[in-house]
């Protein structure tokens, strides 16, 4: 069987055995089509050592480029290389899996990356955000139930423009489905609730989408489909746009509000596991990340015994 064919049944079964959403899946085929492309191979069998090898050190040395212009000097980052080699061993796994001799999957060793960095903002900027938007009128209270559901649940953006306007609010719960359509469970707060009920009295449309575009509909591309539902780029543009209403000069993203949700709830003694399961992380290490920014015991060690020498 030659790699095309095992490439599309690989995508495949990506897609309906394990459940990945289509952005996965097409991520997963531009990887693979690259590797292919750059090492030439027809067979499974074809795909050695030297060949993954040589194909670190070019991916290692392909420059970025800024936004289509000039290259730049900087190879692809170290976690960008990393993507490219998951989809790789992620399709050899396949092959041991359908009893097709090629290279084994743990040949394969990801690049050691630094640690990551979060992109936060101080309980301050999120207050100001948060009552950015104004007015009384449709627009102004969808806004508000936009920051109130980020906050409430730490849920991602794509979950939060999944969601319908028939959300149970008489529950302090609600059951979303995640990456990997995983389900979980998240808690929404009594002032988002309210918030939330605020918008959708002002709803006079009858859309099933909880976040809809209420540009006027003879503007709306005619392309679109009937739902409005609010996409996450819209959520995007929507929270940048308050952001520097409220005159924070960082970037802000609906993720960081994801951030300051985590963050909020660590610095107030939540334990990371319970952490983990409302932020739907699959890897506690994933999780691990907010606690240098959150222990409080640390700081509180470093007030109550640092500067001590000469006094």
């Amino acid at each position: 069987m030659d790699i095309p064919d095992l490439k599309r049944q690989f995508l495949e079964y990506i897609e309906i055995e394990k459940g990945r959403s289509l952005k996965t899946v097409e991520n997963y085929d531009r990887y693979l089509t690259r590797f292919i492309g750059f090492a030439s191979i027809k067979t499974p069998d074809q795909i050695t050592d030297s060949v993954l090898r040589e194909y670190r050190l070019w991916l290692n040395r392909q420059l970025v480029t800024n936004n289509g212009k000039k290259a730049v000097k900087d190879s692809l980052k170290k976690k960008t290389q990393n993507y490219y080699l998951i989809a790789l061993r992620s399709f050899l796994k396949y092959m041991v899996r359908r009893g097709i001799p090629s290279l084994p999957p743990d040949r394969i060793e990801l690049a050691k990356v630094g640690e990551r960095s979060l992109d936060l903002i101080s309980p301050e900027e999120l207050v100001r955000i948060m009552k950015a938007p104004e007015g009384d009128d449709v627009r102004a209270w969808r806004d508000r139930a936009v920051f109130a559901l980020l906050f409430s649940t730490g849920l991602r953006v794509s979950e939060l423009c999944s969601l319908n306007s028939d959300i149970n609010l008489n529950h302090e719960d609600l059951s979303v489905r995640g990456k990997g359509d995983k389900v979980r469970v998240v808690f929404i707060s009594e002032s988002a609730k309210e918030v939330v009920k605020t918008y959708l009295s002002k709803r006079k449309d009858m859309d099933d989408a909880l976040f809809v575009n209420l540009m006027p509909k003879t503007i709306i591309n005619k392309t679109k489909p009937d739902s409005e539902r609010l996409t996450p780029r819209s959520i995007e543009r929507i929270v940048k746009h308050y952001a520097i209403k409220a005159g924070i000069s960082k970037k802000v993203t609906p993720h960081v509000i994801r951030h300051s949700f985590a963050t909020d709830l660590l610095s107030n003694g939540a334990d990371l596991r319970s952490v983990q399961a409302m932020l739907g992380h699959a890897n506690i290490g994933t999780t691990q990340i907010y606690t240098h920014v959150t222990d409080k015991h640390l700081r509180d060690v470093h007030k109550k015994f640092h500067g001590k020498t000469g006094e």
